[in-house]
């Protein structure tokens, strides 16, 4: 019999892959993540560095944008078999936000939800719509009974534990009651928050501006998201936040998000 492995599965917002690529390898060297999804690649098909991340000896599928947005799955526990490219429900949408792979026997839906700033106004609107259509889909995925997960970047901040002061966010669209209702309705549909499965408690954050030393104070926001179906709950071993590329030079505002499933 084989033992069972914990495959770790990382989400990291790169905020430009190509400039931020030194710290991309660094971390994909250090780390050994099993499999990534990456968002805001802002990049075209045609620019994306693929030789760079197969060298390390990942495989990868990307669905680019010029500029803006832009997703893709890394592995390098084999092929990741594409199931889905851009989000249904919305066929005149060109913007670069979703894409869907089976590895492993897990279905993985990687995704950069909009931003919605300033809210009020069309971007706010925008974000709300793209919500409805993932909780359309999202649905989907759970009535298929396959183990699968949402992960990415959700621009929503759900609690107020989830960010370092709560009063400073008041008018942003990421911590707006309609996003974050939005968010409880998708989550309530049947996923699990991975982090909060396993940190109930703690203040944990996956993003910090860049500005007023908002790293080095710790003044950050949770926004950054693994929702489990039902079957993958059962094998979720331990879920965090790589903390440290956060502090590294040219980095992104982000940090990588993980979760480790026994398989």
């Amino acid at each position: 019999m084989s033992k069972k492995r914990a495959l770790r599965i990382a989400s990291y917002n790169i905020n430009g892959i190509n400039s931020r690529l030194p710290v991309l390898l660094r971390w994909l060297e250090e780390i050994r993540p099993d499999v990534v999804g990456l968002q805001e690649l802002k990049c075209t098909d045609e620019a994306f560095p693929a030789k760079d991340i197969e060298a390390l000896g990942y495989s990868a599928i990307w669905h680019g944008q010029k500029s803006w947005n832009g997703v893709a799955i890394l592995s390098r526990v084999g092929e990741p078999v594409e199931t889905g490219r851009g989000l249904p429900g919305g066929p005149d949408d060109v913007q670069s936000r979703y894409i869907e792979a089976a590895v492993c026997g897990i279905l993985i839906a990687n995704l950069y939800l909009p931003n919605g700033n300033p809210w009020p106004g069309p971007k706010f609107d925008y974000k709300l719509a793209w919500m409805d259509r993932l909780q359309a889909h999202a649905r989907h995925l759970l009535d298929s009974g396959l183990p699968s997960m949402l992960m990415g970047d959700f621009n929503v901040i759900p609690t107020e534990l989830d960010v370092y002061k709560p009063e400073r966010w008041a008018k942003d669209a990421l911590f707006s009651p309609q996003a974050r209702a939005k968010f409880a309705e998708l989550v309530d549909q049947g996923w699990t928050d991975a982090i909060r499965k396993l940190h109930p408690g703690e203040r944990i954050y996956t993003f910090w501006h860049y500005w007023r030393n908002s790293f080095q104070r710790d003044a950050g926001i949770r926004i950054d998201h693994f929702l489990l179906s039902p079957p993958l709950v059962k094998k979720l071993k331990a879920a965090g936040v790589d903390r440290e590329p956060r502090g590294w030079e040219k980095t992104s505002d982000h940090a990588p998000t993980w979760v480790e499933l026994a398989v």
